[in-house]
């Protein structure tokens, strides 16, 4: 396993021996943060339906064997996840799907799994560990096109497309939950995350996985627009913030942005991404009519009030954090393709 981060090392008492479950947690995010509770001492439960096309990757949790349990379950399936919650003391909330394309083309399975699933989720804690914190996977899409920037809190929500209405329902359940039955919850609004193990087959989850691949293949970029700014957080530094989520008593309740580090044009991205692996050219393509309609313009985040109340910062510079995704991906592109 690989060594903690000094700024996680303070965190590691917080969850030796705790029972700890990640939803979702052969995705990018949870596992990363499988990764780094194994390092922490806990006894982790990754549980992931392992759906086609929603991100969930045994590749992921290689080098974690032994180390962690593993159940295939599905969070519609309410007997299962009864089970599954059981006496659990920290409940890492990850799994849904991103795909906002997506979601378009199916609303029906995006509410279920983003909207229902979460219900079923909170029941069975509230039924089976009602001392548990939850910690949900939240998402800046739920915030729609930006009326300012950097965008806090307290900003209007207005979702653009079904799976930013899905999202924003999954969260109101949450706090729903913790102002009626008292449930630790904590919501945090993620920015464009990146890193090591993300999707990098197609854009379903991120547009940057896309990009990476194509720049290793030596291929093309597309870029669609180019002048929409974007602030990226690299997964080691999201998987702490949600590691704080779960330990600081005093975010409990509370709903959370979590940003990146300065905005960049997608343009100045593309160049960037090209840079890290020595290999890629840019194109520039009309945005797509069924993108365009969903697409939020510019986005950066206002995460003062988290960064306050936890200590939090990210760590991990944007061209540390690509230089440290290409390496990944250079030696095991055949586990994402």
């Amino acid at each position: 396993m690989p060594a903690l981060p000094d700024s996680v090392k303070s965190l590691a008492e917080s969850y030796r021996n705790r029972r700890v479950m990640i939803t979702g947690g052969m995705g990018f995010i949870g596992s990363n943060l499988a990764h780094l509770l194994v390092s922490c001492g806990a006894e982790i439960l990754v549980v992931d339906a392992l759906l086609p096309n929603y991100g969930g990757n045994p590749a992921n949790l290689v080098g974690t064997e032994g180390r962690l349990a593993i159940s295939q379950a599905d969070q519609r399936d309410r007997a299962a996840i009864d089970e599954l919650v059981r006496g659990q003391e920290v409940i890492f909330n990850l799994a849904g799907s991103v795909s906002h394309l997506d979601s378009m083309k199916d609303p029906v399975t995006d509410l279920e799994v983003n909207s229902l699933a979460q219900v079923i989720l909170l029941e069975a804690a509230r039924a089976h560990a009602p001392d548990a914190t939850i910690v949900f996977a939240s998402t800046r899409q739920i915030y729609g096109r930006p009326d300012y920037l950097p965008v806090d809190e307290l900003h209007p929500i207005r979702p653009v497309d079904v799976n930013g209405v899905n999202k924003m329902s999954g969260e109101a359940f949450h706090t729903l939950y913790h102002q009626v039955y008292g449930q630790k919850t904590v919501s945090l609004r993620l920015t464009n995350t990146y890193g090591p193990r993300m999707r990098i087959k197609d854009a379903r989850q991120t547009f940057l996985g896309i990009w990476l691949r194509r720049a290793l293949e030596n291929g093309p970029i597309e870029v669609w627009g180019g002048e929409q700014r974007r602030d990226l957080l690299y997964v080691e530094d999201a998987a702490e913030a949600f590691l704080l989520a779960g330990s600081v008593p005093g975010l409990i309740g509370g709903v959370y942005n979590i940003g990146g580090g300065p905005s960049i044009t997608l343009d100045a991205l593309a160049e960037r991404v090209i840079a890290a692996a020595g290999s890629g050219r840019a194109e520039h393509h009309v945005f797509p009519p069924e993108r365009k309609r969903i697409d939020i313009g510019d986005y950066f985040a206002d995460d003062r009030k988290f960064r306050t109340a936890s200590g939090w910062s990210p760590r991990v510079d944007l061209d540390a954090g690509l230089a440290r995704s290409v390496a990944y991906y250079r030696e095991r592109m055949s586990d994402y393709i």
